[in-house]
């Protein structure tokens, strides 16, 4: 199993309580945690409000953060869990990936999606379409970049995008374009796309969703006359690990008043109900969570992205979990 570590970007109130002036070289110094090794990838998301609820705290911009970390990282792989097609136009984000890709050495990942936040997309002035037409954007938008990433140029002539020899030089580093990671579990669409364009999907972890999932795309795949086997499927897991169950206890509890100033006491133990329920498989101690990992590996899961919400003010969770986990399941 392949691992990578999401970078605390302010998404989910996990740079609450640090000075703005020093989100940067908090981020950063996750960002050299996870390129000193083991992990193979660290990620952000691509939102622009915080959840559970919209806030004043920060929130800091994906793609800008994708070109601040290829030229302050050496070795790691970059990824967004994931672009939303919606927030730019698909010719004009082929174009910043690929000037990320060259700033980065060819490490650049594109987690791609058809968006779901409506109170940001609304907030934005993107409007929030039926779900069918963000899904077809989603198509048209891969359409595109695949393009400009093989040839060098694109033209579509599409329902919701036009370009017409749009010239993206120079070509991405990455001989055959950026990879691209096609997130959400949609059966009818976003799987069919999936299996035309994905080296790697991205659903739920959760186990029978997960097999489920995996069987549709198999038969899409099947349709489409591609190969399923050739289709890294990977999950986002929200991790709190520690030496003894009562300690993870603990820290999640710790966890919940952090964010009760910010949020309120209902909100607040919204937010950290997920990490109590049976679902939560990387929440527990380094041998629970190789046990559950384990199976999901077995199950086919190839790509593991942990999300720690503590780590932008204490590690010792992720270091952990990088000692212990991570070499009981590469």
């Amino acid at each position: 199993m392949r691992f990578g570590m999401f970078v605390p970007q302010g998404w989910r109130h996990d740079l609450i309580g640090i000075d703005p002036a020093e989100h940067w070289s908090t981020m950063h110094g996750i960002a050299a945690f996870g390129d000193e090794g083991p992990w193979e990838s660290i990620w952000v998301y691509d939102h622009f409000h915080t959840v559970p609820v919209p806030s004043d705290e920060a929130t800091h911009e994906a793609w800008t953060l994708m070109a601040a970390f290829a030229a302050s990282t050496q070795r790691v792989r970059l990824g967004q869990m994931c672009t939303c097609m919606s927030y730019r136009n698909p010719a004009y984000l082929a174009k910043v990936a690929a000037t990320v890709d060259i700033i980065s050495g060819g490490r650049v990942e594109m987690g791609i999606g058809a968006g779901w936040y409506e109170h940001e997309w609304r907030a934005y002035g993107y409007g929030f379409p039926r779900v069918g037409e963000r899904l077809a954007r989603l198509r048209e938008g891969v359409e595109i970049m695949h393009q400009a990433w093989t040839t060098g140029t694109a033209t579509l002539d599409g329902e919701h995008y036009q370009v017409e020899g749009a010239i993206v030089r120079p070509l991405t580093l990455q001989e055959g374009g950026i990879p691209f990671w096609i997130a959400g579990g949609g059966e009818q669409k976003t799987l069919r796309i999936a299996a035309e364009y994905a080296s790697y999907t991205n659903f739920s972890g959760a186990p029978d969703d997960f097999a489920a999932k995996s069987r549709v795309l198999e038969e899409r795949c099947r349709e489409a006359g591609t190969d399923f086997g050739r289709i890294v499927r990977s999950a986002n897991y929200n991790c709190v690990v520690a030496a003894t169950e009562q300690e993870v206890d603990e820290r999640i509890r710790a966890l919940e008043a952090r964010v009760t100033p910010y949020l309120g006491a209902e909100k607040a133990a919204s937010f950290v109900a997920e990490y109590r329920t049976e679902g939560a498989l990387a929440v527990g101690t380094p041998e629970q969570i190789v046990e559950r990992l384990s199976r999901m590996r077995d199950a086919g899961l190839g790509y593991a992205i942990i999300y720690f919400p503590e780590i932008a003010t204490d590690r010792a969770g992720a270091e952990l979990f990088t000692r212990e986990v991570l070499p009981a399941l590469q």
